[in-house]
């Protein structure tokens, strides 16, 4: 029997290719580049996952775009499709301005058309240790948040701590790069940092974290407890952040 990652991948491939036909027919000339990235450029889709796609353009025309709307919809339906339309030369301004996300999409992506606009893309040191503070503050104030809103709903505890693991993971890939380590996946990179901080109760965190991602469910009385250790946990990579950027001031 196919495995659920498998099986998500397969058919997210299989839509893809349908899209990418459409965004060339519609898009035309346009059209300079289609990037697939995240978890689906590495091929570990979960059912729950987004399926991050950057359409790179010359020109937003509206009109071209229009006759694109179908099968936008059509994918995001059936594949969850998170659609982005950057035109290429905004990708220096986004990934200054949005420097985790695009430091990560330089860390995985895959060209499904055209040239590969992120190459050579070369982002800041001193915006992507701002950039990355602030990610993991606001990740800490959006979990205290989500747990004093939903503490008595343990199902929704589970989402918050599912939503929380794409950027968790992003920022600690980011976090190792930033001090020198060789390039990880997100994944891996978490894992690698909860490993050095060497606390038994972020290495739980985590693991039911991955949990909550492929399964959808946690322990009754554990979702507490992971959402306060993850708030400590990015609290911990805040203040490793900081040391990068004091030592570049």
């Amino acid at each position: 029997m196919a495995s659920p990652v498998s099986t998500t991948t397969e058919r997210a491939e299989q839509r893809l290719t349908v899209l990418v036909a459409a965004a060339r027919e519609a898009l035309g000339d346009t059209l300079e580049s289609i990037v697939l990235y995240g978890s689906a450029a590495e091929g570990r889709l979960r059912p729950a996952s987004d399926v991050n796609v950057i359409f790179v353009l010359t020109r937003f025309d509206a009109a071209r775009t229009d006759a694109l709307a179908d099968a936008v919809g059509i994918a995001q339906a059936a594949i969850r499709l998170a659609p982005m339309f950057l035109l290429r030369d905004e990708i220096p301004h986004a990934s200054a301005a949005f420097a985790v996300k695009f430091a990560d999409i330089v860390r995985r992506h895959r060209v499904l058309h055209g040239t590969d606009p992120f190459a050579n893309l070369v982002i800041p040191r001193d915006r992507l240790i701002a950039r990355l503070m602030q990610v993991l503050m606001n990740l800490r104030i959006r979990l205290r948040a989500a747990y004093v809103r939903h503490n008595r709903f343990e199902d929704q505890l589970v989402g918050v701590i599912t939503d929380a693991a794409g950027g968790l993971r992003s920022a600690a890939a980011t976090l190792l790069e930033l001090e020198g380590h060789q390039r990880l996946a997100p994944r891996e990179a978490l894992l690698r940092v909860v490993e050095s901080l060497g606390e038994p109760r972020f290495t739980e965190a985590v693991a039911q974290m991955s949990m909550a991602r492929e399964q959808g469910v946690l322990p009754p009385g554990s979702p507490r407890g992971v959402v306060l250790a993850l708030d400590d946990l990015a609290g911990r990579m805040y203040e490793r952040a900081t040391k990068l950027g004091s030592a570049a001031s």
